[in-house]
């Protein structure tokens, strides 16, 4: 039974033609994966199924089987936090959407249903936090549980999978497969080829222009094993804790980061991953000292100098929401080489535009607003945001999380020639067992706010001493046991 049928759909941004006169199913009870690399067009042609067409973008012909009743078509975004109200309560928003469907005394039960079906079985802990008190996995998770309050007979997926650790990735799968059982219609935008080979029933891909039913290459090709490294630690960090509101949610947490190492801290979502890197970066206060070449850095950002602030540098995990979306991307990466490295604008921009377009990126793309790039190129567009203040420490929170397979290696591979070429620090906060595997000299494991484990990253991968640890890596043996192969 077709859930959906699209018959001769074209897309078109200005001159360029995203999609033109594909035809399509969306078959009720089958996972339907898209594919494409990132700025193909996936998420355009899903908001154009979902009737939210974007300014500037044509579209002919027609998309029959849309249900129009509220909460028949359900939809993930690709960026969680967009979907999330930053001043509003976790259960507040959950039981609006539910009094959308049900009868007052029942908005509770069918909140935590949706809670449950989206593989947080405790949701009720979490309904009176705020989005920023929740980790990106714990986002995702609150959106997919927006979306299945409705019990849609439809549910659009854009990227469902990024920002999660493997145990809840599998659960995710697990969930989407047996929502679709139930004879719902998904549409699955992924990169995450691997997911798709698990759960897909058919695979479309889309790529330059056209969309065509298609096999993937399923096992990208690896990186070059990372050698030892015998540097003096330039990062150290010793008892560090830090909370949320009331909430300890780091314990002590010790570690050393020696200049041009390459440091993986893994742990599932919700286990202290990015509240640690925020602390490093002097966005989230703490307690206990972070030292930089012996030399305290302040808890807090606006007591950090110029000169700190441009030796430690952040990428975000949800990129989008990290640039101003009213000026040109362009203008935004180049800013930093200005105010904290002194370059003056021409200089700057010309520096920033070559970079951007070795990472695929051409001026014209560049110079666009951040609603005009895919959550991949953004994602590119903010390392080399951080790459110009030409710091001594970067830390990576979940870059490759939106990235098709090619541009994952390419911007992988950047990073192992920034740490040529500098000799900086890399601290990469990360569920991708492969990249750790491939990337990586030493490996940190945090569960529950603790250092469960921590040593040589081929050690930790191939004999985890922790249970926590034995669960993250266990997707991912074969390919961990063998660093570097394809």
């Amino acid at each position: 039974m077709t859930a959906v049928a699209a018959h001769d759909i074209t897309i078109s941004a200005g001159e360029r033609t995203l999609l033109a006169g594909a035809s399509f199913t969306l078959p009720a009870g089958q996972i339907t994966a898209l594919v494409g690399e990132s700025g193909s067009g996936k998420t355009t042609l899903a908001r154009v199924l979902l009737g939210d067409t974007p300014a500037g973008i044509g579209v002919s012909g027609e998309v029959e089987g849309i249900p129009s009743e509220p909460g028949a078509v359900g939809h993930i975004p690709q960026q969680p936090s967009a979907a999330l109200n930053p001043v509003r309560r976790v259960g507040s928003v959950l039981a609006e959407i539910a009094r959308l469907h049900v009868p007052k005394p029942q908005v509770r039960e069918r909140v935590l249903e949706a809670l449950r079906q989206a593989q947080m079985p405790d949701g009720h802990r979490y309904l009176r936090r705020y989005p920023h008190q929740l980790s990106g996995g714990q986002q995702q998770r609150v959106v997919l549980a927006q979306a299945l309050i409705g019990r849609p007979r439809v549910l659009i997926a854009d990227e469902p999978t990024t920002g999660q650790d493997p145990v809840i990735r599998a659960q995710l799968a697990a969930e989407l497969r047996a929502t679709a059982e139930q004879g719902i219609a998904i549409l699955l935008l992924t990169h995450d080829l691997e997911l798709v080979r698990e759960i897909a029933d058919r695979v479309l891909t889309l790529a330059d222009g056209h969309l065509t039913e298609s096999e993937v290459d399923l096992l990208p090709p690896g990186l070059p094993t990372p050698q030892a490294n015998s540097n003096e630690p330039i990062l150290r960090v010793r008892g560090l804790r830090a909370a949320h509101g009331r909430a300890d949610v780091l314990h002590g947490i010790d570690l050393d980061v020696a200049a041009g190492e390459r440091v993986a801290v893994l742990g599932r979502s919700g286990s202290g991953k990015t509240t640690l890197a925020r602390c490093l970066a002097g966005l989230h206060r703490f307690r206990g000292e972070v030292l930089l070449d012996d030399h305290p850095l302040p808890p807090v950002l606006r007591r950090r100098t110029r000169e700190q602030l441009a030796r430690v540098q952040y990428v975000f995990q949800d990129s989008r929401a990290s640039f101003d979306e009213f000026t040109p991307v362009l203008h935004q990466v180049a800013r930093t080489a200005e105010r904290l490295r002194g370059t003056d604008r021409d200089g700057a921009r010309a520096r920033a535009t070559a970079e951007l377009a070795a990472l695929g990126l051409p001026e014209p793309t560049a110079r666009r607003l951040p609603s005009g790039l895919s959550g991949g190129e953004l994602q590119r567009a903010a390392l080399v945001r951080a790459t110009l203040a030409e710091p001594d420490v970067l830390i990576c929170d979940e870059i490759t999380s939106g990235l098709d397979a090619r541009h994952r290696e390419d911007l992988l591979r950047v990073l192992t020639e920034l740490q040529a070429n500098t000799g900086c620090a890399l601290l990469m906060i990360t569920h991708d067992v492969r990249a750790v595997a491939a990337l990586t000299h030493r490996t940190l494991v945090l569960h529950e706010g603790r250092a469960v484990e921590h040593g040589p990253t081929t050690d930790v991968l191939e004999s985890p001493q922790h249970p926590a640890t034995a669960d993250l890596v266990r997707p991912a043996r074969p390919l961990a046991q063998n660093p570097g192969s394809t």
